[in-house]
């Protein structure tokens, strides 16, 4: 019988955490009672460095049911690395693992689903929002223009899928050979290969206390993923730079043409604004160009992505 656990990354959570722990246990005592699941099966809450008291209602948790367990991180190291740190610490007690948020806007009964799929015979079962009637317009139209953007530009990802998927044993050792510290989790799964499949649901409200992804936060995520996954915008510069310099040719050639039949060489105008041009474009390089040197330094450093302090397994 499948042996669950579903892993729950926590920043700041003490608000909602008690309730998403209530519904959690009765889905997880309801699968064991229809026998899908083992009845070792457990519920673990990563703590990401919260400054609340998030860890202590965890430690309470643990206490008065061992069907929760807790892994408190050293300091704050963000959603992906505490996400990572609760797979990679439980995935030698499981047979699968489910990933999901704290704030309850993932639905619970798809994991019915997943345990489906995960017995049919997938490693991989993402979970798939199946409309964003809860967003707002511009929440939306940048999280699709992100998707499509990603795609466009190489990296293979699973359109409306954030964090909320199941894994087999064997899906979580083939990421665990993924090694790299600049972390984008729903690119890197994919990336495994194994059997995957897909279920919707539909996406709440979140349950209390507010967002950890403000607008900044998520500009910042998606080029992180962005430059995670994919070379393409440093080719695109190239591209860019070979079309800026034959466009300066052909510029070049009108000049002359003007030149030799007595034309009146443009004004200071067109200067002006083709050295503001070309000026932004060679700094917008520039960053994007550092951006992905900044990324090797990090790498080669091969500090550690998380540090566990403390874990709480029954």
């Amino acid at each position: 019988m499948t042996k669950l656990y579903i892993v729950v990354p926590c920043y700041n959570e003490e608000e909602v955490l008690r309730e998403t722990a209530r519904r959690l246990r009765e889905k997880i005592l309801a699968l064991i009672e229809v026998e899908k699941i083992s009845a070792d099966s457990k519920i673990v809450f990563v703590n990401d460095g919260s400054k609340d008291l998030t860890w202590k209602i965890i430690c309470e948790l643990h206490a008065a049911d061992k069907i929760f367990g807790g892994i408190n991180l050293s300091r704050n190291r963000g959603h992906q690395n505490a996400l990572l740190a609760g797979l990679m610490t439980v995935k030698d007690f499981a047979d699968a693992v489910i990933s999901m948020d704290a704030d309850l806007q993932d639905d619970i009964n798809a994991v019915d689903k997943m345990i489906d799929k995960y017995i049919e015979g997938y490693d991989i079962v993402y979970g798939v929002r199946s409309k964003r009637a809860t967003d707002t317009f511009f929440k939306r139209f940048t999280a699709e223009s992100f998707y499509k953007l990603i795609k466009i530009l190489g990296a293979d990802v699973v359109n409306n899928h954030a964090d909320y998927r199941l894994m087999s044993k064997r899906a979580l050792n083939g990421l665990a050979e993924f090694e790299e510290v600049n972390l984008f989790l729903r690119g890197l799964v994919p990336m495994i290969g194994y059997p995957s499949t897909i279920v919707y649901y539909e996406r709440a409200e979140r349950f209390a206390g507010e967002s950890k992804y403000p607008l900044k936060k998520m500009l910042a995520f998606a080029f992180e993923g962005i430059t995670s996954l994919t070379i393409e915008p440093i080719r695109l510069i190239t591209r860019l730079g070979f079309t800026i310099s034959l466009l300066s040719l052909l510029v070049l050639l009108w000049i002359f043409y003007r030149y030799f039949t007595g034309g009146v060489v443009a004004g200071w105008s067109s200067t002006l604004a083709s050295l503001w041009f070309l000026g932004g474009l060679v700094l917008l390089s520039i960053g994007i160009v550092g951006e992905y040197i900044g990324k090797i330094y990090l790498e080669t450093k091969r500090r550690p992505r998380f540090i566990i302090s403390e874990f709480l397994n029954g």
